[in-house]
């Protein structure tokens, strides 16, 4: 079952528009950075849509019989007119009724009020997380199915004066993400009782970080407060540190979070530690079970599944794929009341809802859609050890 919907994921996208068209299918956009700095997150991310997809397909219950066609395209995740060019080619070309991201808040920004507004279609980010999303005027087009960085910076600082740090240093990405949950987590701190004793940006794509490292390290702290990319500044800004004995001991934020930097940077980061997404739910030992090769634990997988798997189920129950139709829908399905659905239980869902009852999609990140449309939020703390990520508990 698992190799079947993953083939059937993976033959679906690189079906052609004419044959999309000629069978009835309906398209979603999955624009993810693909390149950038986070380009390692992303191929599991997108894998994690798809899945939910397929499995819809696979079921022949959606929308009469239809297939869901994933059509991908680069946000690049920092470059905001690419990522906006992107979107409008998903939409005026592709054909797309709606789409799975942005990923980096910069860019989610950038596609919504330049192109999905302006072009009546829903989005749901499964990974932008920056506060300043909450209050975007989005006429009720825009979902996410990762927290706002207001409650990381609330559980940042749980995890930091659970280890009796209490003065720290920040670098973060000079960006919407990177400033938002900077400014989250010093407030959070502070008030905690923690001391911050500088805050500074870092530009990504250089070739050098000695001098950001030299101010950071004349301001002093327990450990360096690291928000930024895995792939990019905040890799950099670590190894510099590192080489010049300025900090060892590293908080890392959900951007930093990847396989690929312990494996970079090796077990000079152990005793690290930080925080993602993620939750010990069981949708997420289900959705673990589903995917037969992507490690649906990974940053942003399971928030991935989840958003395909609401415009589906918002599709099924407005009877409609029409963006303006079935976006009033998505809290509908998301939450109480209605029967509780699982990763794997999609064709149950839309047979629920075909027959006008209700459901409350769970999914793998344990989905309550709070406030304007995003998630209330659940944190997996992770800590460096042996050179690899290491989950040691769930907040």
């Amino acid at each position: 079952m698992k190799k079947l919907l993953l083939a059937s994921a993976a033959t679906v996208a690189l079906a052609g528009t004419a044959f999309g068209e000629a069978h009835g299918d309906v398209k979603l956009g999955v624009i993810l950075g693909f390149t950038g700095p986070i380009e390692s997150l992303t191929p599991a991310m997108a894998a994690g849509a798809e899945q939910a997809m397929a499995e819809v397909s696979e079921s022949g219950k959606f929308m009469g019989g239809k297939s869901i066609m994933p059509v991908r395209a680069d946000s690049t995740c920092v470059d905001s007119a690419a990522a906006s060019a992107a979107a409008e080619r998903l939409i005026t070309s592709d054909g797309v009724s709606g789409i799975v991201g942005a990923d980096c808040s910069g860019v989610t920004t950038a596609i919504l009020t330049n192109v999905a507004v302006a072009n009546g279609m829903v989005m749901i980010s499964p990974s932008a997380t920056s506060p300043a999303l909450s209050d975007v005027d989005d006429n009720g087009l825009f979902f996410r199915t990762s927290p706002s960085d207001a409650r990381q910076g609330q559980v940042m600082t749980e995890v930091i004066m659970d280890r009796d740090i209490k003065s720290v240093a920040i670098t973060y990405t000079n960006n919407d993400y990177g400033k938002g949950l900077a400014d989250a987590f010093q407030s959070s701190f502070e008030a905690a009782g923690g001391t911050v004793t500088i805050s500074a940006a870092h530009e990504d794509g250089k070739a050098d970080y000695s001098a950001e490292v030299g101010a950071l390290a004349a301001g002093g702290g327990d450990a360096l407060v690291v928000v930024g990319y895995l792939d990019q500044g905040g890799k950099g800004v670590i190894e510099a540190s590192l080489d010049s004995g300025a900090f060892e001991t590293f908080v890392l934020s959900d951007g930093m979070v990847g396989d690929s930097l312990p494996a970079a940077i090796g077990e000079d980061l152990n005793g690290s530690f930080g925080q993602a997404p993620g939750t010990d739910s069981e949708g997420a030992a289900m959705l673990n079970d589903l995917m037969a090769d992507v490690d649906a634990s990974a940053p942003y997988v399971a928030e991935s599944y989840d958003a395909a798997a609401l415009i589906a189920l918002a599709m099924q129950a407005a009877d409609s794929t029409d963006p303006s139709a079935y976006k009033e829908k998505i809290m509908e399905v998301a939450n109480a009341p209605g029967e509780k659905i699982m990763p794997g239980e999609l064709g149950k869902a839309l047979e629920i809802i075909a027959n006008g009852g209700d459901v409350d999609y769970v999914g793998g990140s344990n989905v309550e859609l709070i406030g304007s449309g995003e998630s209330a939020g659940s944190y997996r703390e992770i800590e460096i050890k042996d050179g690899a990520l290491s989950t040691v508990g769930f907040r």
